[in-house]
């Protein structure tokens, strides 16, 4: 049974709208689209009042559940995310002092862990010196689940804190297969030129590929999605990226 209340949650909803209907019938949802033209397409949907953040979503042809086939790494974005990039650096002593000048939010070592261990969340990205690791491993229930622990395979463990802060500060991202085999990363704002968005994408699909597992058989990329946050996903063809790599 539909109440007045449910009616009105779907009219709301952003497959209802009328925005969502208007972009959908700019779009061939059987077709695969080059890349710049999916680009070309996004940027004729219609705008929200907020700066929508654009994602490529892509599904892989490894099984996530075998160790040896994890995809995992991290990737600049030339022309950054368009985000402010709170981070939390573990550290002390000089590298906490060159975290700081380079502009990390939060930057400590004994008191970051016991704040972390109460619960506090307020940032993006964490890094920690290989000497704080010792501690802050202890720490993996509580950052682990949310994409925050430090890992050395994603450059958030170092001691060149200030070098690290200004990576991620500059846009850089990570990207994590998911037990269902696939993974989404920002790449930019809707209101990013569709230059910008191309290199940023195209950068970070190479990173993708880059990263395939030397035990990764057939087809690496199943699929790929663009798509801003209000709006449908735009099926990318992803065979002249593979072509490439080859």
């Amino acid at each position: 049974m539909i109440t007045k209340n449910s009616s009105q949650k779907n009219k709301g909803s952003k497959t209802g709208s009328k925005r969502y209907r208007a972009a959908i019938a700019l779009l061939d949802s059987a077709k695969k689209y080059q890349l710049l033209d999916a680009l070309a397409l996004l940027k004729t949907m219609p705008e929200t009042k907020f700066n929508q953040t654009v994602t490529l979503s892509m599904r892989l042809g490894v099984d996530p559940k075998q160790s040896d086939q994890m995809v995992r790494g991290t990737s600049p974005l030339p022309h950054g995310s368009g985000k402010n990039v709170r981070v939390l650096v573990f550290a002390t002593g000089p590298a906490a002092a060159a975290a700081l000048e380079a502009g990390a939010e939060y930057v400590g070592y004994e008191e970051m862990i016991k704040k972390c261990q109460e619960g506090f969340s307020d940032f993006d990205v964490a890094i920690a010196t290989p000497a704080a690791m010792t501690e802050v491993r202890k720490l993996g229930k509580v950052l682990g689940p949310r994409g925050l622990m430090p890992n050395p395979k994603t450059g958030t463990v170092s001691d060149d804190t200030a070098q690290a802060v200004k990576e991620v500060k500059a846009g850089r991202i990570e990207f994590k297969l998911d037990k269902n085999g696939n993974m989404a990363m920002p790449v930019g704002k809707f209101s990013f030129t569709q230059e910008e968005l191309l290199e940023n994408a195209k950068t970070v699909i190479e990173a993708v590929i880059k990263a395939r597992p030397a035990t990764a058989k057939g087809s690496f990329i199943e699929t790929i999605t663009l798509a801003a946050t209000m709006l449908p996903g735009i099926k990318i063809d992803p065979a002249p990226f593979l072509k490439q790599a080859r």
